[in-house]
């Protein structure tokens, strides 16, 4: 077991480590870097991680990275690392067509969670802003961030969905983070444009993510709903490193994969573990639903192995971050 990371530092790097399968990936991709919405929680992550791996093979290769980057400390950070800093807004058509081309492209840009109440916040981040995207870059290799969310929710017996499962989602969100495919399905089927379309759920820091809030209502003895009682997720280092790895596979129409853990994990049996770990006893409130968004990374462990940080040391990682 890898020991853990004890500083944001040590954390940072262990998430940026170039795997083989990374190199591999990155020698078979010619060409400029591009990551856009890099100012987000995966950004810098995956940016780093292909500069590390241009870096080891040799390539004199300049990554760069376009986001608003309201925060500012988040382009320092970017600036500090040596990346091409663009200033952005990829929702402007006339801001999208000032940006230089890159071979290899990847996007990360859109809202998340808590935006299913503001229908035209939606439309403009999933649906407008990949469309204009997506035509800009159409003569480009295009790796695009979706979510598992695209999906039905399925039960655990299942083994969650796979790639060919049915996709009409809940609510508005999700909705929208379908629209987001559709507009990239559109333009790789009209210009011939190779994407790949990464369904994600849940990728995991030690600073945010599924694992986290879970730990911290242990800790602060906070009541834990379980109705949604069942998820996968991923160390993000592995899912950084599996958006690298499927840009050889980017095909027209899109090649599209779920990336997340082998494992379905019960949000129960999670904060009991989390119980034992920090010494506390989870207040657990409700019953689990019968269904949830899961999915099944049987494709992705068959193209790049399991991942190489397995729950059980993400769990004990996190506690001691808490």
């Amino acid at each position: 077991m890898q020991p853990a990371p004890n500083s944001p530092a040590e954390l940072d790097e262990l998430m940026t480590r170039p795997t083989e399968g990374v190199l591999s990936a990155l020698q078979k991709s010619s060409g400029t870097f591009a990551v856009l919405g890099a100012g987000g929680k995966m950004g810098f992550h995956l940016a780093e991680m292909i500069r590390r791996g241009l870096d080891q093979l040799g390539r004199d290769t300049r990554v760069t990275v376009v986001s608003r980057f309201a925060d500012a400390n988040a382009r320092r950070k970017f600036e500090q690392s040596k990346f091409d800093v663009v200033s952005a807004d990829l929702s402007d058509s006339r801001q999208v067509d000032r940006l230089p081309n890159y071979d290899n492209v990847f996007f990360l840009a859109g809202v998340k969670f808590g935006t299913g109440d503001q229908p035209e916040l939606l439309n403009q981040m999933n649906v407008v802003m990949p469309r204009l995207v997506a035509n800009h870059y159409s003569r480009s290799r295009i790796v695009a961030l979706s979510t598992g969310c695209v999906y039905s929710f399925t039960t655990p017996e299942s083994g969650g969905s796979t790639e060919e499962s049915e996709t009409s989602p809940p609510g508005a969100y999700a909705v929208s983070c379908l629209g987001r495919e559709a507009e990239f399905v559109q333009a790789s089927r009209q210009h011939g444009t190779p994407v790949s379309l990464i369904r994600l759920n849940y990728s995991i820091d030690l600073r945010y993510g599924v694992l986290l809030d879970i730990a911290q209502k242990v800790w602060h003895q906070q009541a834990l709903d379980v109705s949604m009682g069942y998820a996968n997720v991923i160390w993000q280092g592995d899912a950084v490193a599996r958006l690298i790895e499927c840009l050889p596979h980017a095909a027209s129409p899109p090649f599209i994969i779920n990336i997340t853990g082998p494992e379905i994990l019960r949000v129960r049996d999670v904060a009991q573990r989390f119980g034992e770990l920090l010494g506390r006893v989870p207040v657990i409130e409700g019953h689990e639903e019968p269904t949830a968004w899961l999915s099944n990374s049987a494709l992705s462990t068959k193209l790049f192995g399991r991942p190489s940080v397995e729950v059980s040391q993400m769990i004990e990682w996190t506690a001691k971050w808490v």
